[in-house]
């Protein structure tokens, strides 16, 4: 791996330099089975995750100081890349950088989510950067959710769903009431997963509760059975 000059500066030569040196690891057996497993809807350099931590950690560090609006501007270069491993280092960097997040950013949080979607990225960002920006704007909760659940977009469904994942005691269920009951009759796959996902990971800290929602209210089997899936 060649290191990095100090004197690169600008986001977009970082993001340059990562896609040169992920092409020099790039392994077109292992990006075959990658995208297999994907169903084939993102191409791959064929990287496994720990052979990118010798690029991720520079890369993450050298935007350490940098404003928010250059690590935006690395984060939306990589997810206009082919490769899905440029999407998962996107979504490293938003994360380092997420208690740095601005009310502003929902926008581009909701472009991340809709754009380059499937169930690793959705799933992510849900969970980590999404479950922050609700945590740092606590106001915004409600208007955006809101829209969320009641929006034709798949993904933004399911993110309202799953963005409490790591709240643990601080889920606001009347919220986790909404976004469920909205989709009951979803034929979805990815909708019923994400409802039986959330009830579990909230059974951990809520069993009672857990216990009596799906009593009282008809789930599909499939949520059902993924909710109550370690009583």
């Amino acid at each position: 791996m060649q290191t990095p000059q100090y004197s690169i500066d600008k986001p977009i030569d970082w993001v340059n330099w990562w896609k040169s040196e992920a092409e020099e690891l790039a392994d077109e057996g292992k990006a075959i089975a990658m995208s297999a497993y994907m169903k084939n809807r993102f191409e791959f350099y064929g990287i496994p995750k720990p052979n990118r931590e010798p690029l991720t950690k520079p890369f993450l560090l050298a935007f350490k100081q940098k404003p928010m609006d250059e690590v935006w501007q690395a984060i939306e270069a990589l997810w206009h890349c082919r490769k899905r491993e440029a999407h998962y280092l996107a979504m490293s960097l938003l994360e380092k950088n997420e208690k740095r997040l601005r009310k502003t950013d929902i926008t581009r949080l909701e472009w991340l989510i809709t754009t380059q979607s499937w169930w690793d990225s959705v799933d992510a960002l849900a969970a980590h950067s999404i479950g922050s920006y609700f945590k740092l704007f606590p106001e915004e909760k409600g208007r955006v959710i809101t829209s969320w659940i009641g929006s034709d977009n798949m993904w933004l469904n399911r993110t309202a769903i799953l963005f409490q994942l790591m709240y643990k005691h601080e889920t606001d269920t009347d919220m986790l009431t909404q976004s469920i009951t909205a989709h009951l009759q979803s034929k979805e796959f990815f909708i019923q997963k994400a409802i039986g996902w959330a009830l579990r990971q909230y059974a951990r800290v809520n069993p009672e509760w857990v216990w009596e929602f799906t009593e009282n209210v008809p789930l599909k089997p499939l949520s059902s059975r993924e909710a109550l899936k370690h009583f």
